[in-house]
């Protein structure tokens, strides 16, 4: 490359799955062994019909569908979101708090953008999310990785530790991603008041929240008038309504944070992608008794992955949940290159530990995400099966 590169982005390592589907390249499987793609946490099926069908109405007689929007997104969308998440939550949450981005990724980036300044630190527990990673590296924060306890559930007293004069931002993924642990209410409870105590932003993504195996709210962070001075909260909703290529996904937060959020988006993207906002409003409003019946499956899924690994007694099952399964494997070759010998040795495309954590980190090379959101029953069984089999 002969023209400048900003150094950040230099650094910055390449997007994980990318990296993972090059590994098919040339790679071709037995017809008794077809591939098993466990690598990433994204539905690859079609929206239902009606929701397609919600969308193709729109985009045949809706003008405004493929017109410029409000920058912080359709005020119908934004207005159902703080109807649906005050009653959920059991807090008070208005229209104004809401902004639509051009899907959850967006979100953390636009936040992450209002909150930190480059040398500025933010406190991730590990595993991380890497997209998360990623974008502070190329906007030059420091990201200060903090170890998780029993279950991958990060502890508010370890993280206090880590606070210094030039940390801002607290970032929580629950259900996570890629552990899958659901962060217990009451560590949550704990992080916002951390976070309240040295005045920096507590921001929870619940890109999976669908999924939580737990009945009822997850938190309580919502309550009380005074949520909105230290809470940032994110929402995809690619996973629920299965709109990952629309690309839509919301933030809440103070109206004061939205307007500067404002500026980021208004840069970045004008507005969020209309067809996008039409259809995730549609689908909030129709398909409950759907997303009701898809999180049953997934649990299906999840009980599976548990019941699974407790046949592969030399592997140890570290977390489960939402569409992950994060694990450590049996063997002596370093999970970066695991991963890429169980493409050509068990047909499985799956993520190495070392994706996830610092590369000082060697519990990181004993570990891999496994992501079963696409994998049925019986899929789940066949990749047991290969495990169970394996030889190295």
């Amino acid at each position: 490359m002969t023209h400048p590169l900003n150094p950040a982005m230099a650094a910055t390592d390449a997007p994980p799955v990318m990296e993972a589907r090059r590994w098919l390249d040339g790679v071709e499987f037995p017809p008794d062994r077809p591939l098993i793609n466990v690598s990433q946490a994204a539905p690859v099926d079609l929206p239902p019909l009606a929701l397609r069908q919600a969308i193709a109405e729109a985009a045949i007689n809706d003008p405004a569908a493929h017109l410029y929007g409000p920058v912080l997104g359709m005020p119908a969308l934004r207005a159902e979101i703080a109807q649906q998440w005050s009653a959920a939550y059991g807090g008070a949450i208005r229209e104004t708090e809401v902004a639509i981005t051009q899907g959850c990724n967006q979100a953390f980036c636009a936040t992450l953008s209002t909150l930190a300044a480059k040398g500025d630190e933010v406190i991730i527990p590990t595993p991380w999310y890497f997209n998360h990673k990623m974008w502070m590296d190329m906007q030059g924060l420091r990201c200060v990785p903090l170890a998780t306890a029993a279950g991958l559930v990060p502890r508010a007293e370890d993280a206090a530790k880590l606070i210094t004069a030039k940390t801002r931002a607290i970032v929580l993924v629950s259900p996570n991603n890629p552990g899958g642990a659901e962060y217990p209410a009451s560590t949550l409870r704990a992080f916002m008041e951390l976070a309240r105590a040295h005045g920096i932003a507590l921001v929870v993504d619940e890109t999976y929240r669908d999924f939580d195996s737990r009945s009822g709210a997850p938190h309580d962070l919502f309550k009380g008038p005074d949520w909105a001075d230290t809470l940032i909260h994110l929402y995809s909703f690619s996973k629920a309504y299965r709109l990952t290529g629309h690309r839509v996904g919301a933030i809440i937060a103070s109206k004061g944070r939205l307007a500067q959020v404002e500026k980021f988006l208004d840069t970045v993207a004008i507005c969020p992608n209309q067809l996008g906002q039409i259809a995730a409003l549609w689908g909030m409003q129709n398909l409950g008794d759907w997303v009701a019946t898809e999180r049953l499956e997934i649990l299906s899924r999840r009980t599976a992955m548990i019941e699974g690994f407790k046949t592969l007694t030399d592997w140890k099952l570290l977390g489960c949940g939402a569409y992950f399964a994060y694990v450590e494997h049996p063997f002596a070759l370093p999970s970066d290159q695991l991963a890429k010998t169980l493409v050509t040795k068990a047909s499985v495309l799956t993520l190495p530990g070392t994706m996830f954590k610092p590369g000082d980190d060697l519990s990181a090379k004993r570990q891999l995400r496994i992501a079963f959101a696409n994998v049925d029953a019986s899929g789940i069984a066949e990749l047991f099966k290969r495990l169970q089999n394996l030889t190295l």
